[in-house]
């Protein structure tokens, strides 16, 4: 995983390979780390994704908490088709704003 500063109060975690539970620090270390001063807007980026298992997705339910723990908001983008229905079927998609880009994702973040 990897950490993007997008601007003051964003950044982006850019998620590549597998999301499991092997995942679990890499993930709790890119949230503390995109968690900059200021942060409101943590855009997760899917684009990269290449396995998720349920694992994963309790893992970003964990760090959901963290995030609105902290004030922020999530937002994600890049998931196909495929993990789209998985966040609509387990009702992440109403606490993850899900958008088809990065520019959406700021963009929905001030709506």
């Amino acid at each position: 995983m990897e950490v993007r500063q997008i601007d003051d109060r964003s950044s982006a975690i850019d998620i590549v390979g597998e999301l499991t539970g092997d995942s679990e620090q890499a993930l709790a270390d890119a949230h503390e780390a995109a968690s900059g001063q200021g942060t409101k807007l943590v855009v997760l980026n899917f684009s990269g994704l290449e396995y998720m298992n349920s694992t994963g997705i309790g893992l970003l339910v964990t760090m959901l908490i963290r995030a609105q723990r902290q004030g922020q908001r999530v937002v994600a983008y890049g998931l196909d088709t495929h993990y789209r229905e998985i966040f609509s079927l387990t009702r992440l998609d109403e606490a993850i704003g899900i958008v088809d880009s990065e520019a959406d994702a700021l963009a929905h973040a001030v709506a």
